[in-house]
């Protein structure tokens, strides 16, 4: 499963474990709704996922531990959220040069 609309770092990039220990926290054996989304290339759905009425797409990017993924956003209000974020220095954004796991991936 992916979450829609969002990328979080890879697991050895920067932040990429405190995004996944993040995500744990909001829903880890917490009652969680999906709203699909999508199924994308590799036939894992993407949704929107709620734990216990958390918006945990948004969560994570409040918390400054996932990018909005641009060429898939629809949410405006993930936008203002990361904004916030960057503002606050939190998470990823305390990183004085954050690649985008976009970027991470297309690395040698």
């Amino acid at each position: 499963m992916r979450l829609a609309e969002i990328d979080a770092p890879e697991r050895r990039q920067p932040f990429g474990t405190r995004s996944r220990q993040s995500l744990g926290e909001l829903c880890h054996e917490k009652r969680a709704e999906v709203r699909v989304v999508d199924v994308d290339r590799y036939k894992r759905v993407v949704g929107r996922v709620s734990c216990e009425g958390v918006d945990a797409n948004a969560a994570q990017v409040r918390r400054g531990l996932a990018w909005v993924y641009d060429r898939y956003a629809k949410d405006e209000n993930l936008y203002r959220l990361q904004d916030e974020a960057r503002s606050a220095g939190r998470g990823l954004w305390s990183d004085r040069d954050p690649v985008a796991p976009w970027e991470w991936r297309r690395r040698p």
